[in-house]
This record gives C-alpha cells, sequence and structure tokens, in this order.
C-alpha cells in the first residue's frame, strides 16, 4: 500500500499517538477508536481496529502468505478528538493555566471547554534507552575529567 508524501504538511499537530478519536468521515463514520500510530510525512493517522482493509501477502521463508486485514491509514482530517465530558467530536485548542503549564482544551460549538489529558502512552519511549554503556560511548571518568581552567583561561 505506497502512499505519497503530502502536499503540505501540518506544522502544528493538536492530535497525538494514545488520543481518543471519532472518525467523522469515510466507512467507518461515527465510530471511536484510539490512535495506533501517526504519520506525520503523509497527514495520515491509524486507528486501532478501524478502516480494515483486506491485504493479500505472497508465502514467503519464515511466514505463511494469504488474506489478513490491516488498518490504513486515515487523512488526519477525518478524524476528530472526544470530548472527555460530552464525548462528542471537537476541536482541539491550546492555552495556559494560572501556573503556567500548557494544556489542550475542547473547543468548539458543543464543545464543553474541558482540559484534554495528555495520553499516558506518550510517557513510554518507543525505543527504549539502553541500561548498559554501548561500545561508542564516552566512559564517565573522561566526562568529569577537567580539560580547561577557566580562570585561567589556559587548557590543563
Amino acid at each position: 500500500m505506497g502512499w505519497k508524501a503530502a502536499e503540505k504538511l501540518i506544522r502544528h499537530w493538536k492530535i497525538l499517538r494514545g488520543d481518543n478519536v471519532m472518525i467523522i468521515r469515510g466507512k467507518d463514520k461515527g465510530e471511536t477508536g484510539l490512535i495506533k500510530r501517526v504519520i506525520r510525512s503523509q497527514n495520515r493517522v491509524i486507528v486501532e481496529g478501524k478502516n480494515l482493509v483486506k491485504k493479500h501477502i505472497k508465502q514467503g521463508e519464515g511466514h505463511t502468505g494469504g488474506i489478513f486485514s490491516i488498518e490504513a491509514p486515515l487523512h488526519v482530517s477525518n478524524v476528530q478528538v472526544v470530548d472527555p465530558v460530552t464525548g462528542k467530536p471537537c476541536k482541539v485548542g491550546y492555552k495556559y493555566l494560572e501556573d503556567g503549564t500548557k494544556v489542550r482544551f475542547a473547543r468548539g460549538m458543543n464543545a464543553s471547554g474541558a482540559v484534554i489529558p495528555r495520553p499516558e502512552i506518550l510517557k513510554e519511549r518507543r525505543k527504549p534507552r539502553p541500561a548498559s554503556p554501548g561500545p561508542k560511548d564516552t566512559p564517565i571518568e573522561l566526562v568529569l575529567e577537567k580539560t580547561y581552567d577557566e580562570k585561567a583561561g589556559i587548557a590543563l
């Protein structure tokens, strides 16, 4: 399934991985689901269990072939974030609270104006940091070694 790169990319994304969204156009119109993946280069998102298409996969070494159902990407304009209070689709806005934190909130005609929480899945890294230093990592002794005297202006 080859998709072309989008002609005009969205700069400021308001839909994040893990958001609860409603599909507003297409064959799954009116259904809700969680965003599984965001494809920024194509302005598309993949919603869990929605927009299923049949894919014919040829048999090869180590796997069997057949016809499989996979989730196809939807254009980001065809989904909207669900308002956490009303359960209806709404637009997303940003504002600063009194303590200075930047939050997303539900905005639009029938929106409640409630704060939309940041998805918990974003706190996990997709690629975990390595626990032990690798062969290209600098040893901590060399990192902490003093090599320049700022007051004298000379290298040690």
